[in-house]
């Protein structure tokens, strides 16, 4: 299997041979790994099943934060909704539950997915998810769209990186919002250049974004960092779907979100030492 490193390739590669991105890079896996298609969809499939699982006991869960630096801000922000306390909408406003959830679990050492990092895991299945809900949609067809979803992944490591060590949160939370919008722009029937495009308006939007663990830990800025990138992938897909267009191809703003983290200091990447973890806050400790 070719390296996938170009959004424009892969998209004039479905435009060509009249497959859905998810179809190629589905069809790219198995050959890959040499196992047939339907055992790497059942595969994903099962991974898709752990997305839901965290989302359920992130807001169920009652186990506690060893750090002491987060709570159920899931579960206050459901109670809070359920009183009819809505200014978002019922479909971000459920992204936004799910998302705090699966963040919320994963810092309880709850299993969940890495997506594409432990850090992003809850932007994508919240929007998966969510409009999985709100369009009545079938497993399988949003299943299909996590290859979209990986296939977009695979660009920006190839092209640039994932990790916030290297990038800074624009890496991961940026990457994980670019993936799921071009995931929902697929999942509701957008075509494959669409798709770049909801991608480069995603990861733009987030150029820049440092990573500041308060305490080195995975919790405080990033859950709510999670909700943040939940709607901008929303609103990524929402454009692009509605025919806007990124000025900028996603290929070029992979390239730049390269180069923003090179220049970036190692301050602002995943070290604690800068940002939010240099606050008087968070140098007196919050636990």
């Amino acid at each position: 299997m070719s390296i996938r490193n170009s959004l424009k390739d892969l998209e004039k590669e479905s435009v060509e041979q009249g497959k859905k991105i998810s179809q190629i890079i589905l069809e790219d896996q198995s050959a890959e790994i040499d196992i047939p298609c339907s055992e790497v969809f059942l595969r994903m499939t099962s991974n898709f099943h752990v997305m839901k699982e965290s989302v359920t006991e992130g807001t169920e869960n009652g186990k506690a934060f060893s750090s002491g630096t987060c709570g159920s801000d899931s579960r206050r922000l459901h109670d809070y909704l359920r009183k009819g306390h809505n200014i978002c909408g019922d479909i971000l406003s459920g992204a936004l539950i799910k998302s705090l959830a699966v963040s919320r679990y994963n810092s309880c050492m709850g299993r969940i997915v890495a997506a594409p990092t432990a850090g992003s895991c809850g932007i994508i299945p919240a929007v998966l998810l969510s409009v999985m809900e709100e369009r009545g949609l079938g497993e399988h067809d949003v299943v299909m769209s996590l290859f979209n979803a990986g296939g977009v992944g695979m660009v920006i490591a190839s092209r640039a990186t994932l990790s916030g060590a290297e990038g800074g949160c624009q890496a991961e939370c940026g990457s994980a919002a670019a993936m799921a919008a071009s995931a929902v722009v697929e999942l509701l029937g957008g075509s494959p250049e669409q798709c770049g495009h909801a991608c480069a308006i995603a990861l733009k939007n987030t150029l820049g974004l440092i990573c500041d663990p308060v305490g080195g830990l995975v919790q405080v800025p990033c859950i709510k960092r999670n909700a943040m990138g939940t709607a901008n992938a929303l609103v990524a897909a929402q454009l692009a779907l509605a025919g806007i267009q990124s000025a900028i191809p996603a290929d070029e703003v992979i390239d730049a979100m390269k180069a923003v983290g090179q220049k970036m200091s190692s301050d602002f990447k995943e070290t604690a030492k800068g940002g939010l973890a240099d606050t008087p806050t968070a140098r007196r400790g919050m636990g």
